[in-house]
């Protein structure tokens, strides 16, 4: 039997430089695709996954997320009184209940190992997921959800990736494949942007973890990698030698919304599978001057 995966850990203490001055005061992680925010498609994942207690690592200028997961008495009450009870269901559907979220301070930016180690005494000594806002996934079961199945049939720690073009992997964590099925193989090496003679594979992390929470200890006193900051993947590296990982080659399609370009394109995927927008959109499309093959291309995609 292994321990349940109940706690989540979201890193949002990030500066966002690449969408200034959008993020000058607004966090990166409050940053809509179509009209909920990225932090909320992750915590909403986690949700999926059977997640019941979501732990945020935030920093300065970062109060409005907390009162995102937070009521608003006066906009709920507006809502209840000019009948619009959807969206008011909607609002309240979307808020963890009450005591389901804590929320702990990053004081300096020193990288994603230290914004995981910062939430050691709220998660304790339990198994943990750590979920990157910034990535976004589409997908007709969570990615979590699939990370959390294959977890509970072989425990250790779990690692969901995905494949790129070999040309590509200087610019990811890379992991090395063994023996098992996509849903659920013996990662074997772990190298943090190799060039791609030296690659293990082709399969890179792609910003969902569930951790041992011996993870902590290492990060401790791990040592500052690349950039000056404390690299998660370095204490993983140091726990591979005591702990089993394996990789989940998850079913769906994933979109770095921390690039402008990733986030643009999931802004047009998400809009087509809307059916309440999708017809609109790509009239507008249509106005915009698109060839009508290509609106038709994305249509088809969407379905």
């Amino acid at each position: 039997m292994v321990k349940r995966v109940k706690t989540a850990v979201f890193p949002v203490a990030g500066l966002g430089t690449r969408f200034l001055p959008a993020t000058k005061a607004m966090p990166k992680e409050m940053l809509t695709v179509v009209d909920r925010p990225l932090i909320q498609y992750a915590v909403d994942e986690a949700r999926e996954a059977g997640i019941t207690h979501f732990v945020f690592v935030t920093g300065r200028n970062k109060g409005v997320i907390e009162d995102h997961f937070d009521r608003q008495f006066e906009l709920e009450t507006t809502l209840e009184s000019r009948g619009k009870t959807a969206a008011l269901e909607a609002l309240q559907k979307d808020l963890p209940s009450a005591g389901r979220t804590s929320f702990t301070r990053q004081q300096e930016p020193l990288g994603l190992g230290h914004a995981v180690w910062c939430a050691r005494d709220i998660v304790g000594d339990e198994p943990f997921a750590l979920l990157l806002p910034d990535m976004l996934f589409k997908s007709r079961r969570g990615v979590l959800k699939q990370m959390v199945e294959a977890y509970e049939e072989i425990g250790g720690n779990i690692i969901a990736v995905e494949e790129v073009p070999h040309q590509e992997v200087s610019s990811y964590g890379v992991v090395g494949r063994g023996e098992g099925s996509d849903a659920g193989f013996r990662i074997t090496d772990m190298v943090e942007k190799p060039k791609p003679q030296d690659a293990p594979s082709n399969l890179i992390i792609s910003g969902r973890y569930i951790l041992q929470p011996e993870v902590f200890n290492l990060l401790a006193d791990q040592p500052r990698g690349a950039g000056g900051e404390i690299q998660l993947t370095d204490a993983m590296q140091t726990l591979m030698h005591t702990q089993p990982f394996a990789g989940v080659k998850y079913e769906g399609q994933s979109f770095d919304c921390g690039s402008k370009v990733g986030f643009l394109t999931a802004n047009v995927a998400y809009a087509l599978d809307r059916d309440d927008i999708a017809d609109g959109f790509l009239t507008s499309l249509g106005k915009l001057g698109l060839h009508t093959a290509l609106i038709d291309g994305m249509k088809i995609a969407a379905e």
